[in-house]
């Protein structure tokens, strides 16, 4: 088997402000330094934001890959707010995607178990799913979300998909995954009254799981099997 290129430096996408100022807070952490450009980020961790839905995503990733001299090895790691689509799920439980789906295909991820651990070491008290992570072109709610888990898929967001189809795209063996906080869940649907404390919640746990994604960043030094 062909060997991957040594892993670069760690790209970060996010669609949303919100997201993107929860994570510049991680930022702040040891182990990390703030960027000047559009985005932040440190010698080997940017932030990247997309804006909203696949298209925008999928734009965005392209181009950064392509204009800001990534190594070919660079890291993508796709992450912000979801839907959980599993019965039980709540706001604040994190989303560790095995596969990437959208209409055209899957992408598989890189590390996922080793993503799944460091994230429960650095969120202590929080709960991890690991699973199908479904790409959409809206917000799902109701019978679609319960559909839509029949699929095997876990949860739903608009841009993971289309960022690592694009990460993924081309000749460079790129690593890449998924993480995503869950902001609605069934029992638990964005219309409702405890929207608010939900989404207080999610920004709270996508602050503080920046580490966890470092961790997972340099595992990638170590040989591929």
């Amino acid at each position: 088997m062909e060997r991957p290129e040594a892993p670069g430096p760690l790209l970060v996408a996010c669609a949303l402000g919100i997201e993107h100022l929860a994570l510049r807070g991680g930022l702040g952490r040891p182990g990390t330094t703030p960027h000047s450009d559009g985005g932040a980020g440190g010698g080997h961790v940017r932030l990247l934001r997309s804006g909203m839905g696949a298209q925008a995503a999928r734009r965005a990733m392209t181009r950064a890959l392509a204009t800001e001299r990534l190594p070919g090895g660079t890291a993508v790691l796709a992450t912000g707010f979801c839907a959980g689509l599993a019965p039980g799920m709540r706001p604040g439980d994190l989303v560790v995607a095995e596969e990437t789906r959208h209409e055209q295909g899957r992408t598989r991820c890189t590390g996922t178990g080793l993503l799944a651990t460091a994230l429960a070491r650095h969120a202590p008290g929080g709960t991890v799913h690991v699973g199908a992570l479904a790409g959409t072109d809206h917000v799902v709610r109701g019978r679609e979300r319960a559909a839509l888990h029949t699929t095997g898929a876990i949860a739903a967001d608009m841009e993971s998909a289309a960022t690592l189809d694009a990460a993924a795209a081309g000749t460079a063996r790129r690593p890449v995954a998924a993480v995503r906080v869950v902001v609605d869940a069934p029992g638990h649907e964005l219309i409702r009254i405890g929207t608010l404390r939900g989404g207080i919640s999610a920004f709270r746990v996508l602050r503080g799981v920046l580490p966890a994604f470092l961790e997972w960043h340099r595992s990638l030094l170590l040989p591929w099997r």
